[in-house]
């Protein structure tokens, strides 16, 4: 006999709308600063510029699954899909730092290569593409600023287009260096920091994304602690067998086994239940319970349990 209840909190629902449309408008952007970047890196014979543009490409993939994620986000739940599509924007999350990690362990491979063999390029076009870039993406970057505090999906997005815009910078310092000093190894070196930037930031993504794809209990949450809190609440004997997971950036779900030292009435129970909702909730940000009361029953009264 299970129960379970919902709590709904509107701030992370605020302007979907203006979400998706950021990420359009980023979208778009990134797109132009692509296309010439590659024409560009091809030209000038420029490998900083062709791994901005690799990079930058690989921003227009994470944004276009962002958005598509975003969009599947809000769709309804059916019967044969329960939960709606909830998690597509961390599946979308952990899509993008995985591909950051690989476009960047290419870029440093070619860099390697190039440093040992430097070739002359054509820098004029090397700055004018990086100034191109960096106007492009920092008002993407600014566009997306504020959602991205308060979404995984977003922040992906975001993280794409910042290191981006940062990458831009050391094109253009390295264009400047290449067409006042002829300095053309700073190319590679450039390349391989843009690379190991890439590898950095992916990483705690993927982390962090594979956590919540996995089921893991969230960070925050400590079960020992809600198990106590709980066992206060009369006629509470016991809590076992207890699973906490992260749906999505939005909602923690609770399942657990309650025992009770006396046979209670299901309407008592209701009202207990109430309190324990009340409690997790505002003590522990979970905001999905789902509890099966119990009395003198047989079975483990471990906290965790396989099953």
């Amino acid at each position: 006999m299970g129960h379970h209840h919902h709590h709904h909190h509107g701030n992370s629902h605020a302007h979907p709308d203006l979400k998706g449309r950021n990420l359009l408008i980023s979208i778009v952007l990134n797109i132009g600063i692509t296309l010439a970047q590659i024409i560009g890196g091809l030209l000038s014979g420029s490998l900083a510029l062709l791994s901005d543009a690799l990079h930058n490409f690989s921003d227009v993939l994470s944004l276009m699954i962002s958005y598509g994620a975003q969009r599947l986000g809000k769709r309804q739940a059916s019967s044969h899909k329960t939960f709606g599509y909830k998690r597509a924007e961390i599946l979308a999350a952990f899509i993008n730092a995985a591909t950051l990690v690989v476009v960047a362990i290419i870029l440093i491979k070619e860099a390697v290569e190039r440093l040992m063999e430097p070739q002359e390029i054509e820098s004029n076009l090397v700055i004018w593409l990086a100034l191109i870039a960096i106007l492009g993406n920092g008002f993407s970057v600014l566009l997306l600023k504020r959602d991205s505090e308060h979404n995984m999906n977003m922040k992906s997005a975001y993280l794409h287009l910042l290191t981006d815009m940062m990458a831009s910078v050391a094109v253009l310092i390295g264009g400047i260096l290449m067409k006042y000093f002829q300095i053309y190894w700073v190319d590679a070196i450039l390349t391989m920091i843009i690379g190991v930037y890439l590898i950095y930031m992916g990483y705690d993504l993927l982390k962090e994304s594979t956590k919540v794809l996995m089921l893991f209990t969230p960070k925050s949450v400590v079960i020992q602690d809600i198990v106590e809190s709980i066992c206060t609440i009369e006629p509470v004997k016991n809590v076992h067998h207890v699973h906490i997971w992260q749906l999505n950036e939005d909602e923690v779900h609770m399942e657990a086994h309650i025992d009770f030292k006396d046979d209670i009435r299901l309407s008592e129970f209701d009202v207990i239940l109430e309190k324990i909702e009340e409690h997790v909730y505002h003590k522990h940000g979970i905001n999905h319970v789902n509890i099966q009361p119990e009395f003198d029953k047989c079975d483990s009264k471990n906290v965790i349990v396989q099953d």
